[in-house]
This record gives structure tokens, sequence and C-alpha cells, in this order.
């Protein structure tokens, strides 16, 4: 088992459980593509999805490999680091997620879709990117008092 794990590694690069996860994300986004296939509005979610794939490698991507280069010339311990970028992580993808809300867009489509009225995100995203960064400094501050002690 363990020679055939080795010849795996040495033809695909990695270890078997990574072939065995990417071959569940490939049946996952099969399955979403035969859910979709039928779907009246599935021409216009691809259009989307490959807009936001071009977004993302054109103009987000960049930014934000800017932004870390920047930071890791900025901070010559990479520990801290990490304790920015995964509470930005987080808090960017809420933000993404929730664009339309955030921004006080969309309010007639959620009215129709949903028969609610919209409620105002800003606020709500505010506090918990402020959570996540709050967090974030916790477990920094309680890293360093265990290293220390």
């Amino acid at each position: 088992m363990a020679e055939r794990a080795a010849r795996l590694r040495a033809a695909y690069g990695v270890g078997p459980r990574h072939l065995l996860a990417l071959l569940a994300c490939f049946a996952l986004t099969g399955w979403v593509a035969l859910r979709l296939a039928g779907e009246a509005d599935a021409v216009r979610m691809l259009l989307w999805f490959l807009g936001a794939v071009v977004v993302h490698d054109l103009v987000l991507f960049p930014v934000y490999a800017t932004v870390d280069r920047v930071l890791r010339r900025a901070v010559h311990r990479p520990a801290p680091l990490n304790h920015v970028r995964v509470p930005a992580l987080a808090s960017a993808l809420l933000f993404l997620v929730y664009l339309p809300g955030i921004l006080g867009l969309g309010g007639t489509t959620y009215r129709s879709a949903t028969g609610r009225e919209p409620t105002p995100l800003l606020g709500r995203w505010l506090a918990l990117s402020a959570l996540f960064f709050l967090a974030s400094a916790v477990a920094y501050a309680v890293r360093r008092w265990r290293r220390r002690g």
C-alpha cells in the first residue's frame, strides 16, 4: 500500500488524499451543474460565475497580493500576519456575498423574492468584521502569553 502511495505521489505530485479531495470537488461541481441545467436562469448564472472568475483573477487577486506583499515587507515577523489575513479574508468574503444588502441595493428584488422588507446589513457587516478582528487579536495575545509562560 505504501509503495502504491509513493508511486502515486511521484506521478501525481502530491499524496492520495489530495486526489480524493479533488475528485470529491469535481463530483460536487458536477452535481451542482446537473441541478442547474434545468433552470431557466442557468445561462445568466453561468455568465455571473464567469464574470466573477474574471473579476477575481484580473482585479481582486492582484490587489490583495499587492497588499499582502506590502504587509510582509512592513512586518518582519510572519506570525502576526495570519492574525490579520484570516479576519480580513472572512470580512471580505462576507462583503462580497452580501454586497447588495450592505450597499442598500436590490431592495425590490429581495422584497419580491421573499415577501419581506430588506434589513440594512452595513451595521451587521461592520460589527461582524470588528468581531473577527477582535477574536483574532485575542487569539494572538493568548498565543504570545503562552509562549512567554
